[in-house]
């Protein structure tokens, strides 16, 4: 799942702290990224070797060239937005969520957990996972699959109870 907890051991006073990490999934690991584009120019070479020699092979080279530059650009794109990741941090007296977004400042909200419920609903994905405190809702993993929005509301209910 693209998504980790670490919870801490209660200190002398009892306090436990969770944490929770939460990051898009990929499913084309980096190595497998170089290995796709080698394949797709070599395959993407094939048909050039039939024309080597000839003018055609001018007049074909720029289109091969733009469509693996094409893919280049859009996995590029792709690895660039799955740096976003969530960081999740409740402890007895507080609960602290960061949202780091590629190319924008971070966004923090802080509070109290006593106050804060999780919730699904209906929204901009299905099972839209909601933090609120009765005076202001933030999201938590838009980007992950509605089963782990689900599994991911329960475990924050869970933990938000152990506290209280």
């Amino acid at each position: 799942m693209p998504y980790e907890w670490h919870d801490t051991a209660p200190d002398d006073s009892g306090a436990v702290s969770h944490e929770l990490h939460v990051w898009p999934y990929r499913s084309l690991p980096v190595k497998g990224f170089v290995w796709f584009i080698a394949v797709t120019a070599g395959l993407l070479a094939l048909p050039l070797l039939a024309v080597l020699g000839t003018t055609i092979l001018w007049g074909l080279l720029p289109f091969m060239a733009l469509s693996v530059g094409g893919l280049w650009f859009a996995l590029q794109r792709s690895y660039r937005s799955g740096r976003t990741h969530e960081h999740l941090i409740i402890t007895r007296d507080r609960l602290a969520l960061r949202r780091q977004d590629v190319g924008s400042p971070d966004r923090v909200w802080v509070t109290n957990p006593y106050w804060v419920r999780a919730a699904l609903r209906d929204g901009p994905v299905e099972a839209y996972l909601t933090l609120t405190d009765g005076q202001r809702e933030v999201e938590l993993g838009a980007f992950l699959t509605p089963e782990e929005r689900r599994n991911l509301c329960d475990q924050v209910q869970k933990r938000l109870a152990g506290l209280r």
